[in-house]
């Protein structure tokens, strides 16, 4: 198992693995999935991990848990730290790269793919000042609320 840099978010029964640099907006498009599912939009999101991750390869398949001093907390800029609901362990079926160098308007095959830990994932290279609540939405098939 190794920790690194990132959130996650479980949607329905996947989660979404979202990594970046600091301030790129992991934290707060953890939010808007929460956010979206409390509207309708999602059937379901929930916390599984904000800021540090720990990840690990398990037959073919990336699990992903919150870190121990984090479980629970999410980073709200501008208001703080807050205590949610969260899901102790999930499976990642998407990586979401914020503030991407390599994010482009139409991404070859090999840009579309993330291998982490010797897994291959779907990924979306979400270019800075991109909204990457749209596209996630987006990859989802379903179309952001107006």
């Amino acid at each position: 198992m190794s920790t690194i840099h990132a959130s996650a978010v479980l949607i329905g029964a996947k989660a979404a693995l979202i990594r970046g640099p600091a301030g790129s907006g992991k934290s707060q498009l953890v939010w808007q999935l929460i956010e979206a599912a409390k509207q309708g939009s999602l059937p379901f999101a929930r916390l599984v991990a904000d800021d540090r991750a720990h990840i690990q390869a398990c037959h073919g398949r990336l699990l992903v848990r919150p870190a121990i001093e984090l479980v629970g907390l999410l980073e709200i800029r501008g208001l703080g730290i807050r205590r949610i609901p969260y899901e102790a362990m999930a499976l990642v079926g998407l990586a979401v790269d914020l503030a991407a160098t390599d994010a482009e308007r139409y991404p070859s095959a090999e840009a579309k793919k993330a291998n982490i830990d010797g897994v291959i994932l779907p990924r979306l290279a979400v270019a800075a000042g991109q909204s990457a609540l749209s596209l996630v939405l987006a990859y989802l098939g379903t179309p952001p609320s107006a």
